[in-house]
């Protein structure tokens, strides 16, 4: 259903009655700073594929398209979104998903969501409805505004569509699993990433290594008889580390997410380390954050996790609030977090 001029009146409503707003789809991803006071602004009934070209690996939807519809009609092709996003309770959009800028499993070998929009239609604080970047791989027209909105958390606008590119689906895929502790985990993900091995996913948790092969059969079966010692995985340790609905995460501590200069050593045995690395997890009270890491902090509030505001590089926050002023001049859009 096309909504867009629906929402595009609310935003002017509310930017003439001096409403914040806050943008939601399913409402499944954690809390960034939402004020309390913001009217929600919902794009669930604007929803719908516009345009797929399974020939061009992309494809254009609206913002409150379901992840699952997304998934479903790609893979009838044999695609996939390579950013895997996140569907906490098995919800998500397509306009959450960007917003968000949350990437799975996967990240560091497909890529990220902010590497795979191609171009977004939205609605800014001014109402005004602007488009940026396009539907093709090659687009260098304009300034890549796109890039901009991915992980903006509504700050800078509803975001009405969006094209996004997508990859074949591999012939074949396994998880492994390597007993270690941490030192040994990180020793092994260093020494695997100097290896041509189609690696999509690495996770080291509770005494472990667990580690995803997706490709050819014959890449898959060569790339287990070069990691000589490793035992069969659980492949469902992906969704679950995705969506954090692990066992590790069911806990009433506090949360901390680090992310971690490639290659440096992390050695915390009770973390929930992935990303080949790049990535971990720390539950309890937020301990000192490795050089060359930045950290954020979420709470349990209402059953739901709650990230803690950080505080801002000055020098970046400088062009943050340029850049929110040059779309929402009049701060309609209620997140906090650029």
């Amino acid at each position: 259903m096309d909504c867009a001029r629906a929402l595009q009146a609310a935003v002017a409503d509310c930017r003439q009655r001096k409403q914040r707003l806050a943008v939601i789809g399913f409402g499944s991803k954690p809390d960034y700073g939402r004020s309390t006071d913001a009217a929600e602004l919902s794009t669930r009934e604007h929803a719908g594929i516009l345009d797929y070209r399974p020939e061009e690996l992309v494809i254009t939807a609206r913002a409150g398209t379901a992840l699952t519809e997304l998934e479903e009609a790609v893979r009838a092709q044999g695609q996939l979104l390579p950013f895997d996003p996140p569907r906490y309770g098995g919800e998500g959009t397509l306009g959450g998903a960007i917003a968000s800028g949350l990437s799975g499993p996967a990240r560091p070998w497909r890529g990220s969501i902010r590497d795979a929009v191609l171009g977004v239609e939205l609605v800014n604080g001014l109402a005004e409805r602007l488009r940026f970047g396009g539907s093709v791989m090659k687009n260098v027209a304009g300034y890549d505004v796109s890039r901009l909105v991915t992980g903006s958390h509504g700050a800078l606008g509803v975001i009405l569509s969006a094209s996004v590119r997508l990859l074949p689906a591999p012939a074949a895929e396994e998880t492994v699993c390597r007993p270690c502790d941490a030192g040994q985990a990180g020793e092994l993900n260093r020494c695997w990433a100097r290896l041509p091995l189609p690696i999509t996913g690495t996770c080291y948790v509770n005494g472990a290594l667990q580690v995803r092969l997706s490709g050819s059969a014959t890449a898959v079966a060569s790339a287990k008889a070069a990691m000589a010692g490793s035992e069969p995985g659980d492949p469902a340790v992906w969704d679950q580390v995705r969506d954090c609905a692990h066992p590790f995460f069911a806990t009433e501590q506090p949360l901390t997410r680090l992310s971690l200069a490639r290659g440096c050593r992390f050695d915390d045995d009770d973390a929930l380390i992935e990303w080949g690395g790049c990535q971990a997890w720390r539950r309890g009270d937020p301990a000192p954050t490795p050089d060359d890491a930045s950290a954020v902090t979420f709470q349990r509030v209402h059953g739901r996790w709650t990230a803690h505001a950080q505080t801002m590089d000055p020098v970046l926050a400088k062009y943050v609030t340029r850049v929110r002023h040059a779309f929402d001049p009049d701060g309609v859009f209620s997140t906090e977090v650029a």
